[in-house]
């Protein structure tokens, strides 16, 4: 009884340490002060300022579109490498492994310079090219480590066998060789377009000509008070709380009314049965 009183203990200090300033961010994104420390009246001040700030509002939609368009290349890219890497050889295989890891396991700070003195040498304005380039180049090796598993443990032969059976190569890639994918494929994406929506360092060092994401825009805003930055900050945990509620629960309900079909399909087998015995 004890240790359970504790474990629920530790498990509630931990959801407290962790929840605890994202609670305290959404309630003095309502503050009509500026003060992060006393709050004085409910006001939707902060946001009205949010929503008025062409320099925000560029800068989620410049966080929004390259997260977009560098999880939809990247997954390109690393679904198309995972499916070769599993039909390479053993050799070429486990170098290219290799050299995918180094990305994720390299500092960004050490990325970011890399990159910036790479644009550089090629004379490259940086903006948002350059910092769509940075995302693509960091986002694919995740993308590669989450379809790798997947296509390694995938039957080589049941390409070969959907094409004997009529199938185009193309049909064959999106029609049995991709669902069977599907699983690693979301994980990369979700991983995708994480780290790009959220990504600072590499992101600050690429860019330029006054183009800037959330995180930078954020950044340049903690120098001084602001609470529209709570404001901010409460919008992106209701959108991100929101797409984790739909993504849990939808495939939850598609499985109870398949569930639900099954169970009906059963008994009406049965009931044909039992009326075809008598």
């Amino acid at each position: 009884m004890k240790k359970k009183i504790g474990a629920g203990l530790y498990i509630a200090v931990c959801f407290l340490f962790f929840y605890l300033p994202i609670v305290v961010t959404m309630m003095y994104s309502f503050n009509s002060s500026k003060s992060l420390t006393k709050f004085e009246s409910f006001s939707l001040r902060w946001y009205e300022n949010l929503f008025t700030s062409s320099d925000i509002m560029n800068a989620v939609w410049v966080s929004v579109s390259i997260a977009i368009l560098a999880t939809a290349i990247s997954t390109v890219l690393g679904t198309v490498t995972a499916i070769g890497l599993s039909k390479s050889r053993r050799v070429l295989k486990e170098i290219i492994i290799n050299v995918n890891n180094i990305p994720i396991m390299n500092p960004d700070i050490v990325t970011a310079i890399g990159l910036m003195i790479l644009f550089s040498s090629l004379k490259m304005d940086k903006g948002y090219i350059t910092m769509l380039i940075a995302h693509v180049a960091f986002c694919t090796p995740y993308v590669i480590t989450s379809v790798y598993p997947k296509a390694r443990g995938m039957d080589p032969n049941l390409a070969n066998a959907a094409m004997d059976l009529g199938a185009t190569p193309f049909q064959a890639l999106t029609k049995v060789i991709l669902p069977m994918l599907r699983e690693g494929i979301y994980a990369g994406i979700l991983l995708a377009f994480t780290m790009s929506f959220d990504d600072f360092v590499i992101s600050y060092f690429v860019t330029g000509n006054g183009v800037s994401n959330i995180s930078i825009i954020v950044y340049n805003m903690t120098k001084r008070t602001n609470p529209t930055i709570n404001a901010l900050s409460t919008l992106v945990i209701l959108v991100i709380v929101i797409t984790l509620i739909l993504v849990n629960v939808i495939p939850m309900i598609l499985r109870k009314k398949q569930g639900a079909t099954s169970l009906s399909i059963n008994e009406n087998n049965r009931i044909l049965q039992e009326e075809e015995m008598l």
